[in-house]
């Protein structure tokens, strides 16, 4: 059973179209006023998703978009259930291991995986909280400035850490990225992509074979990850103003440093 809107009546109401009729339907048509069909639709929630705003537009979303969407809204009732599950799995398992599948599908294909040979998905664990000074005895020997022990910060943020314990681990592969899963009182879980530079199909695919250069031996250690680029300040913008000339240190010395051109 197939309705026929023209784009000027913008509701169900100007067609007498009742919620029940159109549900009964299987597919529902949209066309414009030379009666040409521009949209198909199986899905009822589109449909009316597209009547409340006014038939001109086509929602071109794909699966992965609605799965961003929930994950947008991590305090409700199914996504805080599936988070404490899964939480609870990641908790009996090794602090380092591989996952047969990302956990977020849509997540990782936006920073760059791919579902075929050569990539990889490792699940690390880190613990979340501040960091002792590792001295023996809380002997530091120095000013009082440098003599805490207890409620020092890590410098980097924990996503930068786990991204560096895969790549210990894991030497031969290269770190493309990482993303959030899950965390608890003590437990932040994070997902690591990895990509194996010697297989062929790695290789010969020019659109992420930038990565065998030698350059990019252990990103995750000099901070050129996404996570390593955050935590050292880089970014565009003005609110990056800081680090302006690649990092801190070079920010601040071109601010402090007198230049006196030589008059030719």
């Amino acid at each position: 059973m197939v309705f026929y809107l023209k784009m000027f009546h913008k509701s169900l109401a100007e067609k007498n179209l009742k919620t029940s009729t159109l549900q009964s339907s299987f597919v529902f048509r949209v066309v414009v006023e030379q009666d040409r069909p521009c949209s198909f639709f199986t899905n009822f929630q589109h449909a009316f998703w597209l009547l409340n705003l006014g038939l001109g537009r086509s929602p071109k979303m794909g699966g992965y978009k609605y799965v961003q969407e929930v994950y947008r809204k991590k305090q409700s009732d199914v996504l805080r259930y599936l988070l404490r599950i899964r939480v609870w799995q990641y908790r009996q398992m090794t602090r380092v291991h591989r996952a047969p599948r990302p956990t977020r599908p849509d997540k990782a294909r936006r920073l760059g995986y791919k579902a075929k040979q050569g990539f990889s998905i490792f699940r690390v664990r880190i613990r979340r909280g501040g960091r002792k000074r590792p001295v023996p005895k809380g002997a530091t020997y120095g000013k009082p400035k440098s003599h805490g022990v207890n409620e020092l910060k890590p410098k980097r943020c924990l996503q930068s850490i786990a991204e560096e314990r895969v790549g210990r681990r894991c030497g031969g592969l290269r770190v493309l990225n990482s993303y959030w899963v899950g965390q608890d009182s003590t437990f932040k879980f994070y997902e690591v992509i990895t990509v194996d530079t010697a297989h062929p199909a790695i290789r010969r695919d020019a659109k992420i074979n930038w990565i065998c250069n030698a350059v990019h031996k252990h990103r995750e250690l000099r901070g050129k990850t996404s996570a390593g680029r955050k935590s050292r300040g880089l970014g565009k913008g003005h609110g990056f103003s800081q680090t302006a000339g690649g990092s801190r240190k070079a920010c601040w010395k071109r601010k402090n440093t007198l230049q006196l051109h030589r008059k030719r």
